[in-house]
C-alpha cells in the first residue's frame, strides 16, 4: 500500500499561535494557560502538549509530566523574588524600611503582572506533595529575606524572636493573599495594587510609612 496522501498521527486541535519561543519555553507556556483556565488536575500531557503544538511524546523530551512542568511553573513564582531579596539585603546604602518595601512591591507585581495567575495554582492540594520540595526551599528562603529585613527596621529589631516571625509571617502572608484578590479584579492596574499592597505590609510590620 502507498503512503502518498497518508495522515501520520491526528490532527493538533486548539493549537498556540506561533509565538517564537523555544519548545521548553512553549511548552510551560500551554501549561500555564491551561493549569489556570481549565484546572491542574482536568489538564492531561496531551492537551499540554497539542497546546503547544507539539506531539505528546515529544513533549517527554523535555519534561517527564505534568508535575514537572507545575513544579517549574511555580519555582518562576518566586525565584525572582529571591534574587531580588538576596540583592536588597546585600545593600547596605538603602534603609532597611524602604528594601522591604521594595521587595513587597516588587513581589506582588511579579504575582500578578504576568499574563496568568499562576500563584493561585499555590493552594492546589498537590502542591504538598514531596515533589515539590525545590519550590517549598525557594519559598521558605524568600520568607527568611522577608524576616532578615523586617529584623533590620527600627520596629524590627525592637521585636523578640517569636514577634519577629508573628510579624514576618503576617507580612508574606498579605504578599500571597494578592493571588486572591487580583483573582477577583484581575483589570486592576497592577503597578498601583503593587504599591498599595507594600504600604500595607509595613504598616502590618509597624514600620511608620507614608
Amino acid at each position: 500500500m502507498g503512503t502518498t496522501g497518508r495522515r501520520v498521527g491526528r490532527p493538533r486541535a486548539d493549537q498556540r499561535a506561533d509565538s517564537g519561543l523555544p519548545a521548553r519555553e512553549e511548552l510551560l507556556a500551554a501549561a500555564a494557560e491551561l493549569f489556570t483556565t481549565s484546572g491542574y488536575a482536568a489538564t492531561t500531557t496531551r492537551a499540554v502538549a497539542e497546546r503547544a503544538g507539539m506531539r505528546q511524546a515529544t513533549m517527554y523530551h523535555y519534561f517527564t509530566g505534568k508535575e514537572e512542568l507545575l513544579a517549574e511553573l511555580l519555582e518562576s513564582t518566586v525565584a525572582p523574588s529571591l534574587a531580588l531579596a538576596r540583592r536588597l539585603l546585600a545593600d547596605h546604602e538603602a534603609s532597611a524600611e524602604s528594601r522591604l518595601w521594595e521587595l513587597c512591591r516588587s513581589d506582588v507585581e511579579l504575582l500578578c503582572g504576568g499574563r496568568h495567575n499562576l500563584g493561585g495554582l499555590y493552594l492546589l492540594p498537590e502542591v504538598r506533595a514531596e515533589r515539590f520540595a525545590g519550590f517549598h526551599r525557594v519559598r521558605t528562603e524568600l520568607k527568611e529575606a522577608y524576616g532578615q529585613l523586617l529584623a533590620a527596621t527600627s520596629p524590627g529589631a525592637a521585636l523578640d524572636k517569636d514577634g519577629l516571625a508573628l510579624r514576618t509571617d503576617l507580612v508574606f502572608g498579605l504578599i500571597e493573599s494578592v493571588i486572591l484578590i487580583h483573582r477577583s479584579d484581575p483589570d486592576r492596574p497592577v503597578a498601583a495594587f503593587a504599591e498599595a499592597t507594600a504600604d500595607a505590609a509595613l504598616r502590618i510590620a509597624g514600620v511608620p510609612w507614608e
